[in-house]
């Protein structure tokens, strides 16, 4: 399960990722439309910030990512529990000293993930940064906080 960059062929198969998160989520109120979404995607696309995974149907999950800030990471539900966030996860963070990304504080399954991950909850947020202005926590992964965990086991 290798990450791959992804190219602008893949807009119709990441959007249906994203979609199946955030247009089945009851919680998550829609802000853009689907043409904004798509717009958005070929942006970061183009930008080169968003790798993926895939399996023989196609992509299964991807991550955008910018440096340090990680934007986006969503698995396909089929996918799911097969390793793909964390493979992508895996390699953003390979030769990096530090990742952070914002989740939503309602998102608790995805708070779990980026906890079992590494990633530590260091601030909370209002909403006032994100799309849905729903309150927000700031989690960041430090790779000398991990090497030190695994020397004290």
């Amino acid at each position: 399960m290798t990450p791959r960059r992804a190219k602008l062929r893949h807009i119709p198969r990441l959007l249906c990722i994203l979609w199946s998160f955030s247009r089945t989520t009851p919680w998550l109120p829609v802000r853009r439309s689907r043409w904004v979404d798509a717009h958005l995607m070929g942006q970061i696309i183009r930008r080169g910030w968003v790798r993926l995974v895939g399996d023989a149907k196609g992509p299964v999950g991807f991550i955008a990512r910018r440096g340090e800030v990680i934007h986006a990471l969503y698995v396909h539900p089929r996918a799911r529990g097969r390793g793909v966030g964390r493979a992508l996860l895996d390699e953003a963070k390979a030769g990096r000293d530090t990742l952070q990304l914002w989740v939503l504080v309602a998102n608790e399954n995805a708070r779990a993930f980026y906890a079992a991950q590494g990633f530590e909850e260091i601030l909370s947020g209002r909403g006032m940064g994100n799309d849905e202005n729903l309150p927000d926590i700031l989690m960041v992964w430090q790779a000398d906080a991990q090497s030190d965990e695994r020397q004290a086991a």
